[in-house]
């Protein structure tokens, strides 16, 4: 699936597209996804909710991990939060570290605008069979 093929499979991840994730580019082997950051990402003490360090996360896991003709799921996945975002721009970036017939292990890297390292994901997936998304 090229970029423009995944730019609209996605389109259909209302929760992220609505919350400001773009994916930016997509292969087989990695897919990299980013998001303004704006009055709606922030908790009350004014820093970047986890929650939306982590939706940019799991959608460029998605992203990596899912196309038309292939399924899977997130079976366990894991966040640590390493720094508060001082830039504007977060930039998720996923890789596969494990890609196998069942399930795939794959780190996510997100950093901010400034080069900081803002957070590390894993994600375990299960691959289900290669049953097309049916969409409503």
């Amino acid at each position: 699936m090229n970029i423009e093929e995944a730019r609209v499979f996605f389109s259909g991840d209302r929760f992220a597209t609505e919350n400001g994730v773009v994916l930016e580019e997509r292969d087989d082997e990695r897919a990299v996804a980013s998001m303004v950051l704006s009055g709606r990402h922030l908790n009350a003490h004014g820093g970047v909710m986890g929650g939306a360090i982590f939706t940019l996360a799991d959608f460029a896991f998605a992203a990596l991990t899912n196309d038309p003709e292939r399924r899977t799921v997130a079976q366990q996945v894991s966040v640590s939060f390493l720094s508060a975002p001082r830039g504007t721009r977060l930039v998720a970036t996923a890789r596969y570290r494990k890609d196998g017939r069942s399930s795939c292990v794959v780190n996510v890297d997100v950093t901010d605008d400034t080069g900081r390292d803002i957070a590390q994901f894993v994600g375990t997936g299960f691959k289900l069979s290669a049953t097309p998304v049916k969409r409503s």
